[in-house]
């Protein structure tokens, strides 16, 4: 069914056929009719929806408001909170601008009152150089009146020196004079005297000084060999073998070197002696290859042993063009680096004599530079100066007169090097410094701790006068010698020594060990006073 409304009455009119008589009154009143019960209609049946809309709005009406609230509320916390915040801020702000503002004034308070305490200070300043200028103004008047007295008594005390001694003023002036003079002379002896000692000790403090700093630059470590070389076997078997058939290979090899071999009852070793260390290191190599090898008899024996001295003679020329290579030595003669290498397998109280020349050698340098002379001329010097101890067993002399015609007779010019060859041990006069220098150098390198073995009865000996000459000394209770001998510690009496007394005793130890004693390096005295307090409890 169509419904009419007032919407679709205007197009009915328009499609309806045009009126005619009663027909058209007829339609006319239907189609108001029909007109008004659509309108009727209508508004039936949009009512309901027109209730449902303004129900809908109303709903949505409420919602927005809902939601207004809620955002104008949300809103309100949230300009609350900032404000909160920034209110919080402020605070702290405040109170720290507050506590900045305190310290300022307390550190201004500090200042005032430091500066008030100055003032007062300057004040007391002033008040008492015033009081010392009064009183500097009194002294100075009153030295001024006591100088002005004592020229007067003076000048009383001459006239009646003049007239006692019937003198006029030039002879006293002159009889002042002569007195004055002498004094002035015994013054200037005294000084002298001074001046020499303060010189002398200063010199001893240089040269200790230029001593120890040669020591510490070059300090070469050294190798102890005795005169008898053990030769491991490795069974008994094989050492009736090198003894042979009625000691014959044994015979046969003492010949051949110039050795003793010394078999005893201990196990797996037979032993070298020879003080010939050039023979011995032959003897012990050629005993060691026989063993290597395994045949032993007078014909192997003698073909061993003559390998064995071509390859230690190859060994003694490189040890000394070494040895004249780390010295740095230039213009040597052959003959006299190979004697320079024979060295190697010679020793001095345990000490390397190769090994000591290239020592003495640099420590003499150190000192020549220290002085201002030719480092390389007391290189020289030194590395040369025990030449003579690679032949002073075939030839009858010392070995400084035997060394220096040896330089001399394989082209050594130089009267220094030969001057400190010969006279290193004093036995003939110095005629060039670098002698003094070489013998220095010689003294320092054997006497250094570690260079050199020194008997256990000596070490005992010097460890007993050590502490003998400690305990000698005043309110000393006990004295132990420590480190070797190279310190000593002493304990006295702190009842009867003060600490004035201890380093007194300290200094007089000291310097009796040095005039009495002979020691290598020094020796460290360490005196202690220890005060003990002891309480009980029950």
């Amino acid at each position: 069914m169509t419904l009419l409304t007032l919407d679709s009455l205007p197009i009915l009119l328009a499609a309806a056929p045009p009126p005619s008589g009663s027909w058209w009154l007829f339609m006319t009143g239907s189609g108001l009719l029909g007109l008004v019960l659509g309108v009727v209609v209508a508004a039936l049946v949009m009512a309901p929806r027109r209730s449902r809309a303004r129900m809908e709005a109303e709903l949505i009406l409420k919602e927005a408001r809902a939601e207004a609230e809620t955002l104008a509320k949300t809103a309100e916390l949230e300009a609350e909170r900032k404000a909160a915040e920034r209110r919080d801020a402020f605070d702290k702000e405040v109170a720290a601008t507050l506590g900045e503002l305190k310290q300022s004034q307390s550190r201004a308070a500090k200042r005032e009152d430091v500066l008030d305490r100055k003032l007062e200070q300057l004040g007391e300043r002033e008040k008492t150089i015033d009081r010392r200028d009064e009183a500097l103004k009194a002294r100075s008047s009153e030295l001024d009146a006591r100088e002005q007295e004592v020229a007067r008594d003076r000048g009383e005390l001459s006239r009646r020196l003049s007239e006692v001694a019937g003198m006029t003023r030039d002879q006293a002036v002159d009889a002042f004079m002569a007195e004055v003079r002498i004094e002035a002379e015994h013054d200037a002896a005294a000084l002298t005297q001074r001046i020499v000692d303060e010189a002398e000790r200063k010199a001893q403090e240089r040269s200790r000084e230029i001593t120890l700093m040669a020591i510490q630059r070059f300090a070469a470590e050294h190798v102890a060999d005795s005169t008898v070389r053990s030769i491991k076997i490795p069974s008994d078997d094989m050492k009736g073998r090198i003894i042979g058939r009625e000691g014959r290979n044994i015979r046969a090899i003492e010949k051949a070197t110039g050795v003793d071999i010394l078999v005893d009852d201990t196990p797996g070793v037979i032993s070298v002696s020879c003080f010939d260390r050039v023979r011995q290191a032959i003897a012990a190599e050629s005993l060691q290859k026989l063993v290597a090898d395994g045949r032993v008899h007078p014909s192997r024996i003698e073909e061993i042993v003559e390998q064995t001295k071509r390859d230690v003679a190859e060994r003694i020329i490189k040890h000394g063009n070494d040895a004249v290579l780390e010295a740095n030595i230039r213009g040597l003669h052959p003959k006299v680096a190979e004697a320079m290498g024979k060295l190697h397998f010679r020793t001095s109280y345990g000490q390397n004599v190769l090994r000591h020349s290239i020592e003495v050698a640099y420590l003499s340098q150190i000192i020549a530079d220290q002085l201002g002379l030719d480092g390389q001329v007391a290189r020289r010097c030194g590395f040369l100066h025990d030449i003579g101890k690679a032949m002073d067993h075939e030839m009858e002399g010392g070995h400084p007169a035997i060394g220096m015609e040896f330089a001399r007779k394989y082209g050594e010019k130089s009267e220094a090097v030969l001057n400190a060859i010969g006279g290193h041990h004093g036995d003939i006069p110095a005629t060039t410094p670098y002698t003094p220098i070489v013998m220095a150098a010689d003294a320092v390198s054997g006497a250094r701790p570690g260079a050199r073995r020194e008997s256990m009865e000596l070490y005992i000996k010097r460890l007993e006068q050590l502490e003998s000459i400690a305990r000698e000394q005043p309110f000393v209770e006990e004295a132990h010698a420590i480190q070797a001998g190279r310190e000593v510690r002493v304990i006295v009496d702190a009842r009867q020594a003060d600490d004035v007394q201890t380093f007194a005793i300290a200094t007089a130890i000291a310097k009796r060990v040095e005039e009495e004693m002979t020691f290598p390096g020094e020796i460290k005295v360490t005196v202690l006073r220890e005060v003990r307090a002891e309480a009980t409890a029950r």
